[in-house]
């Protein structure tokens, strides 16, 4: 059985600048472990485009709030969305000392984007790769930290609790082996759940693990229904959808019917425009509509926009001469594991950061580009609080003791063999996850 202080299972942004902080902020003898279940790069993370919100100036905080709560159809929690919007900063002065380069203006200072439902410019960005810039830039400072571990294609299969204490894990290793790891502290950082649909923009095996262990071990879920499709995915035949960021429309794209008219307003929220989408597609008989990226200046779309550009050269598109087809695709979760504004599930010692967990920031419908920073925010706030009640468990040496002894007995009792059709559980895991989203959503369809 292996030993860590604090497990963290995924390798996105969230769960590395977790591991950052927790390095800052825990004495350096404490163990870090972070297990990826595919390559480290192999995270949703790496893939956002748009870029990352950040609140400008007082003068703006009124105008950002109003819109992520008018995006989440007023259903977020409010002091959430107001921890993530005067967090803003402080994250950013955290990514620009880890060397992220968001794009400058002429005279230096940081440029500022729009993207739909935003009243305002105040969203970062580097290119149109924004997130695997700030997870790059994250994993490399980790990469240096003497006492954090990072494990790739290990997979956990489920976590092993006592009493409503999370003791560790039951993990299947890249080669196949069983192994269970006591942690004191498991921080949950599995990302999405794209690999349930059919057409997602994200990667495979994001297969909504964190849920399904939740779900075994009774940990408080929320709004696991409020699953957002993004509008504007290339029609193509690829296994992972290429989504066409929001960032295209926000510099002024236009989407176009099948006779090539526009009928739709390209900056609503995107459920909304979804909807519109899927409206118009339905009344055409179509498969897909038309985006237009011909109305940005082809040097601004060559420079903001390169990846976009090219991914489309290579499926076949000119966008600086022709329309692309577009299609709604599942693309981020606003529900997951309940966590309180630390990112503490309902189980002790145990945490859920990013995409996993739902600390109620986005509502019904995430704003743009307001993920990477929730992502950042309440993982930084869960390395806080784990640090702060690691210290007052040193000065309680009986209680922690004893929590230990009954953790250690249950992790010794587990049967690896239980696991041994880690095939068949990853199943059964994705049918259960599947199952009570439905459960969930037809409930609050009947009132």
């Amino acid at each position: 059985m292996e030993n860590t202080d604090v497990l963290i299972v995924g390798s996105g942004c969230s769960g590395l600048y977790c591991a950052m902080h927790l390095h800052k902020q825990l004495p350096k003898d404490k163990k870090i472990l972070i297990i990826t279940k595919s390559q480290v790069e192999n995270s949703d993370s790496f893939l956002a485009q748009g870029g990352m919100c950040m609140l400008k100036s007082e003068a703006d905080y009124e105008s950002y709030f109003e819109d992520t709560m008018r995006a989440g159809h007023y259903e977020n929690d409010k002091e959430s969305v107001e921890i993530m919007i005067r967090s803003s900063q402080e994250v950013v002065q955290d990514l620009l000392g880890c060397g992220v380069d968001f794009q400058r203006e002429e005279d230096g200072s940081l440029a500022f984007t729009r993207e739909g439902a935003h009243s305002q410019k105040r969203i970062l960005f580097h290119e149109d790769v924004t997130g695997k810039e700030i997870t790059s830039k994250l994993l490399a400072q980790v990469r240096q930290l003497s006492n954090v571990t990072i494990v790739e294609n290990t997979t956990m299969l489920d976590i092993i609790s006592e009493k409503n204490i999370c003791c560790g894990a039951v993990v299947q290793k890249a080669d196949g082996t069983l192994e269970k790891i006591y942690a004191d502290t498991t921080v949950l950082a599995t990302g999405g759940i794209g690999g349930l649909y059919k057409h997602s923009t994200n990667f495979r095996h994001l297969t909504g693990d964190a849920l399904a262990v939740a779900l075994r071990h009774k940990v408080e879920l929320e709004n696991i229904d409020y699953i957002q499709i993004h509008p504007t995915t290339l029609y193509a035949d690829e296994k992972r959808s290429f989504l066409i960021s929001e960032s295209v429309r926000g510099e002024g794209a236009k989407i176009y019917d099948k006779n090539m008219n526009r009928f739709v307003d390209e900056l609503l929220p995107r459920d909304m425009l979804t909807e519109a989408i899927l409206k118009q597609m339905e009344k055409d008989g179509t498969d897909f509509v038309w985006e237009d990226l011909r109305t940005i200046p082809e040097d601004e779309l060559k420079s903001h926009f390169p990846n976009i550009v090219e991914h489309c050269r290579e499926m076949g598109y000119d966008v600086t001469k022709e329309c692309i087809p577009v299609v709604p695709a599942q693309h981020y979760f606003m529900g997951g594991v309940k966590v309180n504004h630390n990112s503490k599930t309902s189980m002790e010692k145990l945490y859920a950061v990013g995409e996993t967990a739902c600390n109620g920031v986005h509502g019904k419908n995430r704003l743009a580009s307001n993920s990477l920073l929730e992502s950042l925010v309440f993982a930084k706030r869960a390395a806080k609080d784990i640090a702060a009640l690691s210290e007052s468990s040193a000065e309680d040496m009986g209680a922690m003791t004893g929590n230990e002894q009954a953790c250690r007995a249950v992790m010794e009792a587990v049967n690896l063999q239980d696991y041994k059709d880690a095939k068949a559980l990853e199943q059964s895991y994705q049918e259960q996850v599947k199952a009570e989203i439905e459960k969930v959503k037809k409930r609050r369809e009947i009132g």
